[in-house]
Formats: C-alpha cells, sequence, structure tokens
C-alpha cells in the first residue's frame, strides 16, 4: 500500500491499524533546535480520543503520545521524530462476524478489490484511529506556526440541520475549547446536543461541518501552479475519513454573485496592503495574501449505525447486518483537532517550502 505519506519537506509517514498494536508516524523535516512540550502534543491528542463523553465512542484509549526519536533534552535534534501511540482498548473479537462481510458505505469492499487481503477489525488502516497520527504531527507542525505568530482555530459550524448562523468573525474563537462539541455559538450547541441524542436514541449518524481559520499567515505562501495554498489544502483535507466536500473563501456562493461584489478591493494601510473584503479566502492566484484564510469541510453521517442493514457478503449472498459497537452518533466534534492539524502540517510545509522565509 502506497499513499501513506503526506507533505513535500514537512512530511509525515504514518502507520498502523485500528485494532493492531499501535498507531504511529515518523515526522521528516522538523527543523532543530525548536522547544517541544510534548503536554501540548497531549492535549492535542486529548481533543480527538474517544471515551470522553456520552457524545462520543465508548472506547477508552489512553492515547498517551511516546516519542521515540528526533527530540533531546527537550528540544528537536532536525533530524526524524519517530512515535507511537499504543492501542489498549482494542476488542478485535467484536469484528469477527464481519470477516467476510461488505459493511455499506465502507472501505470493506473496495480495500478487497484492490488488496484481496484486508484487515476487517474496525477497518484496520481505513479507521479513522489512523489520525492519531495527523494530530500529533498537526501539533509539531503548530509548533513551527506559534514561532511566526501563525494562529489556527477550528470549530464545529454545524451538525445535521443545525447549523450557527454566525460567521467566524462574529464568535469568540477562544471558547471552542469550552464547548463539550467544541461549538463557540452557544445557541447552536445546544440544538446540535440535542439532535445528537435523539439520533443516538434512533440508532442513527449525523454529519456536519467543520471551520477552519488561519489567522496572520504571511503573503507570499503557495507554490503555483500545482501546488497552490488551497490546492494542498483541500488534498489535505478530503485526504481525512468521513470527508466529503471542501469550500474556502466565498466558495460556492460565489457563483450567485456578480464579478463587482466579488472583487477583493485592496487599500493600503501604513507599510501593508489589505483587501476591504475577503471572499478570496485569504489565498489569490494560489498564493496567500496575509487576510484570513477561511474555509470549510463537510463530514458525511458515520457509516457505522446502530440500525439493522441490509448487506453482502464475499459470495454475493445478502446478509442482514446487525447493528451494534461502540460507535460515535457524529464524527464532527472530533474531527475539529484533525482538520486543524491537517492544516497546520500545511502552512508548516509551504513555509519550509518558501525560499523567503526564515527559520
Amino acid at each position: 500500500m502506497s499513499g501513506n505519506s503526506f507533505g513535500k519537506i514537512f512530511k509525515l509517514i504514518s502507520f498502523g491499524e485500528s485494532h493492531g498494536a499501535a498507531i504511529g508516524g515518523v515526522v521528516e523535516g522538523f527543523p532543530a533546535g525548536y522547544v517541544v512540550d510534548i503536554e501540548d502534543i497531549q492535549n492535542e491528542l486529548n481533543k480527538r480520543k474517544p471515551g470522553q463523553s456520552k457524545y462520543v465512542s465508548s472506547r477508552n484509549e489512553d492515547d498517551k503520545v511516546e516519542i521515540l526519536s528526533g527530540i533531546f533534552e527537550g528540544k528537536s535534534l532536525g533530524t526524524p521524530i519517530g512515535f507511537l501511540v499504543r492501542n489498549k482498548d482494542s476488542q478485535p473479537k467484536d469484528y469477527d462476524h464481519l470477516k467476510d462481510i461488505f459493511r455499506p458505505s465502507h472501505a470493506d469492499y473496495t480495500y478487497e478489490i484492490k488488496y484481496g487481503h484486508r484487515d476487517h477489525r474496525g477497518g484496520g488502516r481505513s479507521s479513522a484511529r489512523e489520525t492519531v497520527s495527523r494530530v500529533v504531527a498537526g501539533a509539531l507542525a503548530n509548533i513551527i506556526l506559534r514561532k511566526q505568530g501563525i494562529t489556527l482555530y477550528a470549530y464545529v459550524h454545524s451538525i445535521g440541520h443545525i447549523e450557527s448562523q454566525s460567521n467566524y468573525r462574529e464568535l469568540d474563537m477562544n471558547s471552542i475549547n469550552d464547548s463539550v462539541i467544541y461549538c463557540p455559538d452557544k445557541n447552536a450547541e445546544k440544538k446540535m446536543l440535542d439532535l445528537i441524542e435523539e439520533t443516538k436514541q434512533e440508532g442513527d449518524s449525523l454529519g456536519g461541518e467543520v471551520v477552519c481559520v488561519i489567522k496572520n499567515c504571511m503573503p507570499g505562501l503557495g507554490e503555483p501552479v500545482f501546488d497552490k495554498m488551497e490546492a494542498e489544502l483541500a488534498k489535505a483535507m478530503l485526504s481525512i475519513n468521513a470527508v466529503k466536500g471542501f469550500e474556502i473563501g466565498s466558495g460556492f456562493q460565489s457563483t450567485k454573485m456578480k464579478g463587482s461584489e466579488h472583487n477583493d478591493i485592496f487599500i493600503n494601510e501604513g507599510d501593508e496592503f489589505r483587501t476591504k473584503t475577503n471572499y478570496s479566502g485569504g489565498i489569490q492566484g494560489g498564493i496567500t495574501n496575509g487576510m484570513d484564510i477561511y474555509f470549510k469541510v463537510a463530514f458525511k453521517p458515520i457509516a457505522t449505525i446502530m440500525k439493522d442493514q441490509l448487506t453482502a457478503d464475499k459470495e454475493g449472498n445478502s446478509i442482514l447486518l446487525e447493528g451494534k459497537g461502540r460507535h460515535d452518533v457524529t464524527v464532527v466534534p472530533r474531527a475539529v483537532s484533525i482538520v486543524k492539524a491537517m492544516s497546520a502540517m500545511v502552512v508548516a510545509d509551504m513555509l519550509l517550502r518558501n525560499s523567503n522565509s526564515k527559520f
């Protein structure tokens, strides 16, 4: 299997399966001399781990990160940073009945067709458990960004049909972590929680949207024509499990606007240029312009539900699949840390690729 690495200079190579011994990775390209606080990494992992509330999977993982290499006396060496997060609450026998069954909207069938042999235990490599390695790498990338004064925020914008009626400029980004589902809009949060509980009782699942905002990103990042900043962000987001859509700046709304309405007019403030509006989402021609980068990521409803479903086995027989197991009603709240991590990796990689950056 190829396709297990991400990035050009700041690069993550990930490994591990959902119910294997561990999830891990190697980060290449991390510069030497940076102070690395393991607690910062652990805090990000804690935001995506299961078992934290009644709204997420009851799988009880500590998700303690173990650094194997690349950090000495609290500082990066510039050498590959290897890490592990051991799986301590895996229950592979829970999946024995799925060995020869193709679950609806899972990767079972496609993995079987492509490789001829697959890990049926919780989806193996196709499980969202794989994203543990991304969160660790993203936390490392964020160390680079903070030194450059760049700040990332991500939050739940919608779950099911419940959507925040405020844009990110109207919300307190510092209150995101005060919400059990990482939604800073208190009015929307209550309705989302009620909907999650209602859907859980029905044995069903929900999708939703995560908004990400990147502030204080300097102008000039992005590598046209095929490595445009928005193209790299789109690839990063679409590589996340359950993602079905990506929209940056005005996105699809721009199709309903005229050029005279959509154009971002430049103004000069002191020694810096900015735009009066920001329909471009902070990127023009694939290169950052110094304005806020903001985008939205759409997540489908989780494929595993507690309702019985008709499907087929390897022999083509119709099978009634019983709904059971330890699963989220919606992945959206736990996906916030993953969106943030992938964004951090993209920006860190672009910083390191930019010949004008100083490290």
